[in-house]
């Protein structure tokens, strides 16, 4: 089984940023947001060697350190094709509202089509489902590593809540939607990395999930 090691990153607001390591120190890093210079400092102090980033969605808090760990890493980074309208567009990214205004364009971002497995070259058990989970913004992805009985839910799920949806791209009935659609497809042991707060279980989550869905 492959390990997965949490990082709380801090810009505008405390962000869980990800990296999915196999037992090499060879990964992939989820959601990377803020203080790339920590991160970095993090990595090569425990070994990590990150293969590839992967974004859940394209709000600036988890996208915001991405330019920076480009410039050393170049390593491909993995994002919805509706992500394009995140990151190139300051107002949808929410960089603008928060005073820094960014867009993120670069050869080494591969757009992907809904439902696309991510396979890195080289290190297979490292591979990636990823489910559209449109809601709490329209590129909005769940990657689900069946290997490890684990998802990175970005802001679509929180421990005891949901994402909002009242910010560009986001819709209630999509997010409705991606719910019914996680409860039906995974794994009810699964357990559910978030962008913000603690980890949580499908299972310790579904009740409230499927009370919400239902109404």
């Amino acid at each position: 089984m492959n390990r997965i090691e949490a990082f709380t990153l801090t810009d505008w607001i405390p962000t869980n940023c990800y990296f999915l390591e196999n037992e090499k120190g060879a990964g992939l890093l989820i959601d990377p947001g803020a203080e790339p210079g920590r991160l970095l400092t993090e990595l090569e102090k425990r070994g990590l060697r990150p293969h590839a980033i992967a974004i859940t969605h394209g709000h600036f808090d988890h996208i915001g350190a991405v330019p920076e760990l480009l410039e050393t890493l170049q390593v491909p980074v993995f994002i919805s094709g509706k992500g394009r309208l995140y990151l190139e567009n300051p107002l949808w990214n929410l960089s603008a509202a928060a005073g820094s205004p960014m867009t993120l364009k670069s050869p080494l971002i591969r757009y992907f089509d809904p439902g696309t497995e991510i396979v890195l070259p080289g290190v297979p058990e490292l591979s990636l489902e990823t489910i559209p989970a449109p809601g709490h913004t329209a590129d909005g992805t769940v990657f689900y590593s069946k290997n490890d009985g684990a998802a990175f839910v970005g802001d679509t799920i929180f421990r005891g809540s949901v994402g909002r949806t009242d910010l560009p791209g986001g819709s209630s009935a999509d997010l409705l939607k991606t719910l019914r659609q996680l409860l039906r497809k995974l794994p009810h042991d699964t357990r559910l990395f978030c962008g913000h707060g603690e980890p949580t279980t499908l299972s310790h989550e579904q009740p409230a999930l499927s009370e919400l869905t239902q109404s």
